[in-house]
């Protein structure tokens, strides 16, 4: 799921400085009141961010994120420039067939086990929901192929049901922040989604994305342009 648009450069605005913790300490998490300026500063820089999955419909997001597993964005985009001017429907995916799903999306990693699970899925929705996305996360994970950081991007995306759908960046970026401590991505979903103010969570999941895969990167981040650095209690920034 998931390259995004790198944020415009900001320069930090002047806020009290938290101290960080001495390297090879866990940081405390920080507290609500910064939790909030934190987010308020993302806002400012990015008002409204979006992703680079294309998609025309809420059926074609699902799938496109269904296929950005161990691929990137650039790499989906490709192949659904020639799968959904095709089949941009559950019924016409099925028309088209495993076979021709797999022919359209070769290029990427996993394609046959892909190719299974979107056209398992789409006849999925097609018998039970009337070729409709559903729009709980119990009904989309019971979907094949689809687990909950899918079901999360697509009811956040498709839906505006605020949902932070946790991978790699945000699992990062939030364990240095620290905002929580937590051991894998999909444990961190739950505490984070509790912790963002309602009004910072539907944008949440893609600033803290951005903020990853641009900023707060994962062997060198760029700590001097990042801005909210005297926010931040990574023990090891750079200089």
């Amino acid at each position: 799921m998931s390259d995004l648009k790198p944020p415009p450069r900001r320069k930090a605005t002047s806020k009290p400085s938290v101290s960080a913790a001495k390297p090879g300490r866990r940081p405390k998490p920080v507290d609500k009141a910064t939790v909030i300026e934190i987010f308020r500063r993302f806002e400012a820089a990015n008002p409204h961010p979006e992703g680079e999955l294309e998609y025309v419909n809420p059926y074609t997001l699902l799938v496109a994120v269904l296929l950005s597993a161990q691929a990137t964005d650039v790499g989906v985009n490709k192949a659904t420039r020639l799968l959904f001017p095709l089949a941009d429907t559950p019924q016409r995916m099925l028309e088209l067939g495993e076979e021709g799903v797999r022919e359209k999306i070769k290029t990427l990693n996993y394609f046959n086990t892909k190719a299974k699970n979107v056209i398992a899925m789409s006849k999925r929705l097609v018998e039970e929901f009337g070729g409709a996305v559903p729009r709980t996360m119990e009904e989309l994970t019971s979907l094949p192929g689809v687990g909950q950081k899918t079901a999360s991007v697509v009811m956040n995306i498709a839906f505006h049901i605020p949902h932070i759908a946790v991978d790699t960046h945000i699992f990062r970026v939030a364990n240095r922040i620290p905002f929580v401590h937590t051991k894998t991505p999909l444990e961190t979903q739950a505490p984070l989604e509790k912790l963002v103010p309602d009004e910072f969570k539907l944008h949440a999941h893609h600033w803290l994305i951005l903020h990853g895969r641009y900023v707060c990167k994962a062997r060198t981040p760029e700590c001097p342009r990042c801005p909210i650095n005297d926010l931040c209690r990574y023990p090891a920034k750079t200089l």
